[in-house]
């Protein structure tokens, strides 16, 4: 089968087509036949190589992967077979990829495959980060990335907790703009005075802050927190993993990491359930995932493209052809 891989580190173009074997799921785990695959942001720094989470190479991508299930491993329910789904999977941009049985999210056979990507993963991640930052009515929440693929999901999500005040940030007038279509209040990540515009959006103080950017960001969006506040990070694609101070959480803050690995074997049936939940607001309506664009696997370096650009509004999406 077809598998991307880099070797090396470095831009777009290290990434290319191997071929290489089918893999054989092990215990628990179930075989996807790929019909499309959602691209995750960090990989573009595991391509690019320097950063705290590098890997051995040759390396793989990661990737939300919605196909139907064509083979078992063992120990795995039988009644999976031939299902359409979608899973996490470590070595997703494949014509085939393994992928935990446990945590498979039901795709219906007339629901868009860009779109049921996004369930097995981003979505549920956007639900238990609102849900670990405690939302309330009246509250006011700060998403950073707000017009990437967990951002604009938590957005959307983060409504339904009915907060006084969603804050979203972007650096481009084009991301700014789709913030502002989701119902959220856009701010310049790349203004020197964006702290200013959201204490004018909240002169109280955030009390929820979503941040997977890291470094200056991170710093910045914890001392914009309110008293009680609760600052909810979850990666760094800056490659700057935050350090805190203890003396800034004196003011009755709190940093919390969330990683849905972590939430999945620390608390595995509410991880199912997130997914349920997600999935059912997603059917119902309520919840609308957008797919920026769609490339065939052999364009797989044009996504990553688009993610180094930080170009995209939604997800990007790949299809084998």
């Amino acid at each position: 089968m077809r598998a991307v891989r880099f070797h090396h580190h470095g831009g777009p173009d290290v990434l290319q087509l191997d071929e290489v074997a089918v893999p054989e799921p092990a215990a628990g785990q179930v075989l996807i036949q790929a019909e499309a695959i959602g691209a995750n942001a960090i990989d573009t720094v595991l391509r690019r190589g320097g950063s705290p989470w590098d890997r051995p190479l040759p390396g793989t991508l990661t990737g939300d992967v919605v196909g139907r299930v064509v083979k078992l491993g063992p120990g795995t329910p039988p009644g999976l077979l031939g299902q359409r789904v979608s899973a996490l999977s470590e070595d997703a941009f494949a014509d085939y990829a393994v992928a935990d049985a446990g945590f498979l999210a039901p795709v219906p056979d007339d629901a868009d495959a860009g779109e049921a990507t996004m369930m097995s993963m981003t979505a549920p991640l956007a639900y238990r980060l609102l849900e670990t930052g405690q939302v309330a009515p009246g509250s006011t929440v700060l998403i950073q990335s707000a017009a990437g693929t967990v951002g604009h999901l938590a957005v959307q999500l983060a409504r339904s907790y009915d907060p006084k005040t969603i804050i979203g940030t972007a650096s481009s007038a084009q991301r700014l703009d789709f913030i502002r279509e989701l119902g959220a209040e856009p701010v310049d990540l790349t203004d020197p005075a964006w702290t200013a515009r959201v204490r004018e959006l909240a002169p109280d103080g955030v009390d929820t802050v979503l941040d997977s950017v890291g470094g200056t960001v991170f710093d910045q969006g914890l001392d914009l927190l309110a008293p009680l506040g609760r600052m909810i990070t979850y990666g760094a694609i800056t490659t700057e993993v935050p350090v805190v101070s203890v003396l800034k959480l004196f003011g009755l803050k709190s940093v919390t990491g969330v990683s849905l690995g972590g939430w999945q074997q620390t608390r595995p049936d509410e991880a199912r359930a997130d997914i349920a939940e997600v999935t059912r607001r997603w059917q119902s309506g309520e919840l609308r995932p957008v797919v920026h664009a769609t490339h065939a696997l052999t364009d797989v370096a044009r996504i990553h493209e688009t993610l180094d650009a930080r170009a995209n509004l939604g997800r990007l999406v790949a299809t084998p052809e």
